[in-house]
């Protein structure tokens, strides 16, 4: 499937369309006591600034300019500071988002293993592509850069939370079911493969799922 160029978030010249009032853009007394105790913790109210992002996508499910520009004022820094922290990660969604997002990896690891391969099987069961989310507001795709699991490559995360390991398209099959269903995946754990022995397979005990590792796969692109 061809994926088509991203739509920019915003064009230069022209303002944002507002999709929260001003009155929309207000913080209760109890996140204004977070953010104030965040802001203790540095030297400048620059370091509490992905906190901040973050309590605000909670609030407001996802980061529109007001959102943006509504961190910045209260922690007393430019706009473009805090646009630039928010457009980096690609954990701070710029746009409204599916129920479940899923954030593949396609980093060099996962690349290599596969992951622009679990992309396009994802983007084909869903009939969207990367950047956009179903007519049904259930499922958005993103094309992400290292999550931290290498090892477990190809993989993808849903929503912020639970990882999925060894990606396969069956097991993406299970996810986009048990997600339609409303089951939301497991924490699951892996334990690194010198260390299976002496800790009797996993070093978790706590955890409702556990992954073993596999050698990886090579994406089928590769020839």
């Amino acid at each position: 499937m061809d994926s088509p160029s991203p739509k920019p978030l915003y064009v230069p010249g022209q303002v944002p369309e507002r999709r929260f009032s001003d009155e929309e853009l207000v913080w209760t007394a109890e996140e204004q006591q977070r953010i104030d105790g965040w802001v203790a913790q540095y030297p400048t109210s620059d370091g509490a600034v992905m906190k901040v992002l973050w309590l605000a996508q909670e609030k407001f499910a996802w980061l529109p300019a007001e959102v943006i520009k509504f961190v910045a004022e209260t922690l007393g820094l430019p706009y473009a500071k805090v646009f630039g922290v928010a457009t980096f990660y690609t954990q701070y969604y710029k746009q409204e988002m599916g129920t479940w997002v899923l954030d593949v990896c396609t980093c060099f690891a996962c690349q290599l293993c596969g992951g622009y391969d679990m992309l396009h099987y994802l983007e084909d069961q869903l009939g969207i592509t990367k950047g956009e989310t179903t007519e049904d507001g259930m499922f958005s795709i993103q094309e992400v850069e290292c999550l931290g699991a290498c090892g477990s490559a190809p993989m993808l995360q849903v929503t912020n939370g639970p990882y999925i390991h060894n990606l396969t398209a069956a097991k993406c099959d299970t996810l986009l079911a048990g997600l339609r269903a409303g089951k939301v995946p497991a924490f699951e754990s892996v334990t690194l493969p010198q260390d299976e022995d002496d800790l009797g397979g996993n070093r978790r005990s706590d955890a409702e799922a556990v992954e073993a590792y596999q050698t990886p796969p090579v994406s089928e692109t590769i020839e």
